[in-house]
């Protein structure tokens, strides 16, 4: 039973984008018609409201893994069957720049990270998104004009811990760019049965000289994220 999202079965949609700002939730509510608040506990802010006629809801999961599968586990038992994460990250290959749209199509994470060692112990999980859903929303980014870089990226437990120094080691194994939430989503998504993809803004590179000296807010990458967001609900449109 849901203990952190106090909303009833009927409150979330089948359609879900989470994100870990609440402001982000404020900013993607917009698009949507008759959105109603239908959780504020503990700062995790969720919306339901209609996008051409079918619900979507809009969640906060906050910031991190454990924080965000609480957010997942408990979605998922009210009745969402597709979440999609919209956030922020950093840029770790070099050609990432601020303001570019990344789709994650794996995320590595340190073994036993990401809270998912307790669920999984002595293995690392199937942290890969939904691959229909997510070629579906490639695709949609493409045909709405929205250029993006795609490929795994790093689901990191400490945010602070990140330095030039991990992004030429992480660029070293492809790794696009660092968040820290994808590989619990992911991996909770094979594990529970709800499709699960994940599109991001790079908010801050760390490499060259820009590396760690500038960091956008929601407020100022709204515009992508209002694109973003209004691409995702096309697609759960057309196709769910």
């Amino acid at each position: 039973m849901p203990v952190h999202i106090k909303a009833s079965p009927g409150e979330i949609a089948e359609n879900t984008i989470a994100v870990g700002d609440p402001g982000r939730v404020d900013l993607l509510s917009g698009i949507l018609e008759d959105a109603r608040v239908v959780n504020t506990h503990r700062g995790l802010k969720t919306v339901t409201g209609f996008y051409k006629g079918k619900r979507v809801t809009i969640a906060t999961h906050g910031i991190g893994a454990p924080s965000a599968s609480i957010v997942f586990e408990e979605l998922y038992q009210l009745g969402a069957r597709r979440i999609v994460r919209v956030g922020t990250t950093g840029g770790i290959r070099r050609d990432t720049r601020i303001g570019d749209v990344v789709v994650a199509t794996g995320a590595m994470y340190v073994q036993n990270g990401c809270g998912l060692g307790q669920y999984i112990p002595g293995l690392c999980g199937a942290s890969s998104p939904d691959p229909v859903l997510t070629t579906r929303i490639m695709e949609a980014l493409s045909k709405n004009g929205l250029n993006f870089k795609k490929g795994p990226v790093f689901s990191s437990d400490a945010f602070y811990a990140e330095d030039p120094s991990f992004a030429e080691k992480m660029s070293h194994y492809g790794v696009v760019a660092v968040e820290m939430e994808a590989a619990a989503l992911f991996t909770l998504g094979w594990m529970r049965g709800f499709d699960t993809s994940c599109v991001l803004v790079v908010s801050d590179v760390l490499h060259g000289e820009e590396a760690m000296k500038k960091y956008l807010t929601t407020e100022e990458l709204a515009e992508v994220f209002l694109k973003i967001g209004k691409t995702i609900m096309d697609v759960f449109h057309d196709y769910y």
